[in-house]
């Protein structure tokens, strides 16, 4: 593992993927949470050495302290967080079951938090200014899209904790920020009907989705020096499709 440790969660899919390449690319050893353990495997052999996976249920608040735990015995701490894991149900509202709805928020926030809350402490034993990006969702702002409420509420909620922690751990150099992203072309789509799915691309300036690539690009960015000032922000990323 390489001297500075990032800890990426949904690694498996098409996001977390292109994310965990990035960051190995720019030096850092990558440690990928998902619990898709088929992904897992296929994300390990394409990405190869420096790429450590580790099958975790991100909903089990136990099983992501004792991952972290693991992280830090192994490696001496946190330098990079990215909560990147995230679904969306596509049910409206007012038809969106209790059982829907919690999965929804688990899958998307309280991991996230969770998440956080198990990284801070290993990124107190580290040097320098350690980054914390939360990877939200056009669709917390957005209302002219669809997007079902429980899903926007899943990421409005991390973004008000992205606020909290760049606020309460600024003094320790914890740098926190979101990224919201617009359309981008990851297996999510799947979810999507193809007429929305069209109406969507249909609305982006630039004719097209956003690739996972240029979402892992800010990522990268955003925990490289440079970023090191950045603190408290929601970058929005849509092409200037909402600039009003």
């Amino acid at each position: 593992m390489n001297t500075k440790v990032a800890v990426v969660t949904g690694a498996a899919g098409g996001l977390g993927r292109a994310i965990s390449q990035k960051l190995m690319d720019s030096g850092f050893g990558v440690v990928g949470l998902d619990i898709d353990v088929t992904g897992l495997d296929e994300t390990t052999n394409e990405l190869g050495t420096g790429f450590v996976p580790k099958t975790t249920d991100l909903t089990d608040a136990g099983r992501v302290k004792q991952v972290f735990e693991e992280v830090r015995q192994n490696y001496g701490g946190v330098d990079v967080l990215v909560n990147n894991a995230g679904t969306c149900f596509m049910s409206d509202f007012p038809n969106i079951s209790s059982v829907e709805f919690d999965k929804q928020m688990a899958t998307n926030f309280s991991s996230t938090f969770h998440c956080c809350q198990a990284a801070i402490p290993a990124m107190l034993e580290r040097d320098g200014v350690k980054k914390i990006v939360n990877i939200s969702s056009n669709g917390a702002y957005n209302f002219d899209v669809f997007d079902p409420p429980h899903y926007r509420a899943s990421k409005a909620a991390m973004d008000t904790l992205t606020k909290d922690l760049a606020r309460r751990y600024a003094s320790e150099r914890i740098a926190v920020n979101s990224i919201a992203p617009a359309m981008t072309e990851t297996p999510l789509f799947g979810v999507l009907s193809k007429e929305v799915l069209q109406k969507a691309i249909d609305a982006m300036p630039h004719g097209r989705a956003m690739q996972a690539s240029e979402i892992a690009a800010w990522v990268d960015f955003l925990v490289s020096p440079a970023g090191d000032v950045s603190s408290g922000n929601i970058i929005i990323l849509n092409q200037g499709r909402d600039v009003r």
